[in-house]
């Protein structure tokens, strides 16, 4: 079951963000963390995803960035959000720095995320069946 780790120290979208994951993708483990210095521990290489917000007291996302790819987990399964403009957001990380770069408010930028849960929500399914399978 691909795994999704969400920071965000906006307790309310990380509620709303959990519980429609787990409505709509339920082949998704999804684990939430407002506090991004004690989220560090839950980041692995194994990771389906990281979804971290870019701006947080303690730690922002850029740090959280930098250690997860140092932990081994690998650009293309991070992606940054904020509420800055997508012009700010680009020129603060440039392409392929991350898998996407998104304002979590801008409804076009919300169907990027779809698609990309919608991929590992398929690719669980399809683990599943196969496991099913080898039995």
């Amino acid at each position: 079951m691909p795994r999704i780790l969400i920071i965000d120290d906006d307790r309310a979208f990380l509620s709303l963000l959990e519980e429609t994951l787990a409505e709509r993708y339920p082949a998704l483990e999804v684990q939430t963390c407002a506090d991004p210095v004690k989220a560090l521990s839950a980041i692995d290489p194994d990771l389906g995803l990281l979804l971290v917000d870019l701006e947080m007291p303690g730690m922002d996302g850029a740090k959280i960035l930098s250690y997860a790819t140092e932990k081994g987990l690998n650009k293309n399964r991070i992606i940054i959000l904020s509420g800055r403009d997508a012009e700010y957001l680009h020129r603060r990380f440039p392409m392929g720095r991350c898998l996407a770069v998104l304002n979590k408010h801008e409804v076009r930028q919300q169907g990027v995320l779809e698609m990309v849960f919608r991929s590992l929500h398929e690719r669980g399914l399809r683990s599943a069946i196969d496991r099913r399978g080898e039995k």
